[in-house]
């Protein structure tokens, strides 16, 4: 288990690593990722269920800064991975529950440079102070009986929200630009209309 707390060796609890409790994330060196695919802008925000001017401040002040591709000036558009939007997502429920920024940047940074590995199984738990990680349910057991955690985010439920509405919506070839059209019933329907109509 691990926190995104105030950086200090002993974490809040004054608990050091190896001693069983929460302590300050570490921070790995970012695997490169080799996305396929990337989301533009508008896409992003749908999944992630956010507006497009948080989007854009995020990304201008660091937060959630897409990786697959920077804009560049006028007329280029960012292009955000899987990964960035179920973070952006992830940062979403934070600030709804009155997490502090700098925390949720601590947490950001740490999920970003952890390399998305082990996304599926971690747990996110907050007292609205701290961001914790636990990679267990014992460890989630663990955090409420000290009375630390308040809410949680089962980081495996944020993915597989995201990946049900990204599959519904537009993606692009990073190594072609062509946009991959999602399966969205609606778009499914109207083509049909469009068939019969020829």
């Amino acid at each position: 288990m691990r926190s995104s707390g105030d950086g200090t060796a002993g974490g809040p609890l004054g608990v050091s690593p190896g001693q069983g409790g929460p302590y300050p994330l570490h921070i790995s060196s970012a695997d490169s990722s080799t996305e396929t695919i990337g989301y533009r802008g508008p896409t992003a925000c749908a999944a992630a269920g956010i507006t497009y001017r948080q989007l854009d401040y995020w990304a201008r002040t660091g937060l959630v800064e897409p990786s697959v591709r920077p804009a560049y000036g006028s007329g280029t558009q960012r292009l955000y991975s899987f990964r960035d939007v179920v973070v952006l997502k992830i940062v979403k429920r934070f600030l709804d529950t009155g997490v502090a920024l700098q925390n949720i940047r601590a947490a950001v940074q740490h999920l970003r440079d952890r390399g998305f590995a082990d996304l599926e199984r971690m747990t996110l738990m907050s007292d609205g102070a701290t961001v914790y990680e636990c990679s267990s349910p014992d460890e989630v057991v663990d955090l409420l009986q000290g009375g630390q955690g308040v809410f949680g985010i089962a980081v495996g439920v944020v993915w597989r929200d995201v990946e049900a509405a990204l599959s519904q919506l537009h993606g692009e070839r990073v190594d072609t630009g062509e946009t991959l059209v999602g399966h969205n019933p609606a778009d499914e329907l109207a083509r049909r209309r469009r068939d019969r109509a020829v």
